[in-house]
């Protein structure tokens, strides 16, 4: 059988040719270390251009370093941070971001889209000032959620509004943030800096870089020790100009609006395939790169053969299946072909 794409991450997909050739551009010659080249300093200025703020940008290595660095600036170690029960931060980072922020976190009952409310926070916010309490200081939300949901603007206004009224940050967690903002149609400060967000990690490895992601900081309160926390947690690379570049390259005409758009309507594309098999029930709304949907424990292993994909939820039956900025139609089509097989 043709050997098909994985629908399991956006993380096993290779990388764009315009970020090979923007790392191959970047390895002449000897520049400056830890930021100091000029590359970076192109790039930073890329960001306040595309994020319309005076942002402070600090490049890391990878998606739980960009979130360990986003939190630790924000907290001290007797402080709690609320997130969804289904957030990256509490399921998929082992204990690193408890182990170097020192904080607890709360896993707030997320709605049937994975995504918290202002209700919800607000029914959290508890116990001010109380010595015996982990003091709350920052909520965080993932943008597009872990179940491929998107906040609106004005839904990230209306959690960031009641944050702030309680002397709180906003983080969020944007491993797929550029899917999230090409399936808004909107802009990326739309959805930070324009949404009242403090504090953002921004992914660019599932987006088709090689290695990197950036924390980007529009609140001036939480610049004051995060050069500092960038070292202690080892995530400032000496040659960060090779993080920097990449990011220039997908900033640089939108190109992440291209691959992130593709990828959505790939998985639009799934969703149509899906949506044709009986036995098959798609369990949330597909509104960026990922589709969740139940399907017969007896299909699990013949369709993993050659379609990779991770089981969310084993006792309901429900799988995840991404979409990433190389899946083809071609891609989609062999996996219908494998689904009328088992169908009959």
């Amino acid at each position: 059988m043709k050997e098909f794409k994985s629908f399991a991450s956006d993380n096993y997909a290779g990388v764009l040719p315009q970020v090979m050739e923007a790392l191959q551009k970047a390895n002449t010659g000897h520049a400056r270390s830890y930021g100091a080249d000029e590359i970076t300093q192109r790039t930073r200025a890329l960001f306040d251009q595309v994020f319309e703020a005076n942002a402070n940008v600090y490049f890391v290595f990878n998606g739980t370093g960009a979130n360990v660095l986003s939190i630790s600036a924000a907290t001290q170690s007797y402080n709690a941070i609320l997130c969804a029960d289904t957030s990256h931060i509490y399921n998929d980072e082992s204990s690193a971001p408890e182990t170097f922020t020192g904080c607890r976190f709360f896993p707030l009952t997320a709605n049937e889209e994975g995504k918290l409310t202002p209700q919800i926070i607000k029914e959290r916010l508890i116990r001010s000032g109380d010595v015996h309490y982990a003091q709350t200081r920052l909520v965080s939300i993932t943008q597009s959620t872990e179940y491929g949901t998107l906040y609106t603007p004005e839904e990230i206004k209306a959690i960031a509004h009641v944050a702030h009224q309680h002397g709180l940050f906003l983080h969020v967690d944007g491993s797929r943030f550029f899917n999230a903002a090409a399936a808004l149609g909107c802009s990326l400060a739309d959805i930070s800096s324009k949404a009242d967000v403090d504090i953002l990690s921004l992914g660019g490895t599932k987006a088709g870089m090689m290695f990197g992601e950036a924390v980007v900081v529009f609140n001036k309160d939480l610049v004051e020790h995060i050069a500092y926390k960038h070292k202690q947690i080892m995530q400032l690379a000496s040659k960060t100009r090779f993080i920097a570049a990449q990011f220039e390259a997908m900033l640089q005409d939108e190109l992440w609006r291209k691959v992130a758009s593709h990828a959505n309507h790939m998985a639009q594309q799934l969703q149509q395939v899906l949506a044709r098999y009986k036995e098959v029930k798609i369990t949330r709304p597909v509104q960026a790169n990922a589709l969740f949907a139940e399907i017969p424990r007896a299909w699990y292993e013949p369709l993993q053969e050659h379609f990779p994909f991770y089981v969310w939820k084993d006792s309901t039956h429900e799988v995840r299946l991404m979409c990433a900025f190389d899946t083809t139609a071609e891609d989609i089509a062999g996996f219908d072909a494998a689904l009328q097989h088992l169908a009959k």
